[in-house]
């Protein structure tokens, strides 16, 4: 039976997870060497731009006024607990669920996406820029998009899976 799961679970992460991961990767490669800070083109004009930026905070720049040292302790603790508790209720669940399982796969890829860049620049290399006249949403990247996906499917899930008695 734990070989069984051992399968499941690597099986889950080499198809899902790490294309992800990989993804998130060299679309953030292909940003940081091919555009300085603060460059960009337009893709979609009046809603969509490609713009290279660099977050020291978490989610909407939140918390880049602590000192590198906490932030990166902080970054590093949160991410190593979110996926440790990822990784033990995909062991333990029951529920056969594929939308379970990827959902799983996609805020694992994302938060080590996002780590990787924390361990290689200190920040994480933002460039996806959405937009409506004068109002922006903050620059976000693949990671988040991963994290932001695996989130809703988690919670749409939640209320569309019957519960068991």
């Amino acid at each position: 039976m734990v070989s069984g799961k051992i399968r499941l679970l690597l099986s889950w992460v080499l198809l899902l997870a790490l294309p992800c991961y990989l993804t998130d990767q060299w679309t953030k490669w292909l940003i940081y060497t091919h555009m300085s800070i603060g460059n960009g083109f337009t893709v979609i004009p009046g809603f969509f731009d490609i713009i290279h930026m660099r977050n020291t905070g978490a989610a909407f720049g939140m918390l880049q006024g602590l000192p590198e040292a906490y932030r990166t302790l902080f970054f590093t603790s949160v991410t190593i607990v979110a996926c440790a508790a990822v990784f033990t209720i995909f062991w333990r669940v029951e529920d056969n669920s594929w939308i379970l399982k990827a959902v799983f796969c996609l805020i694992i890829a994302g938060a080590l996406g996002n780590l990787t860049d924390r361990f290689i620049f200190n920040e994480v290399v933002d460039f996806l820029s959405f937009h409506v006249g004068r109002y922006r949403w903050p620059t976000f990247n693949m990671a988040d998009t991963f994290i932001s996906t695996g989130m809703v499917g988690l919670l749409i899930y939640s209320f569309l899976e019957p519960k068991k008695t």
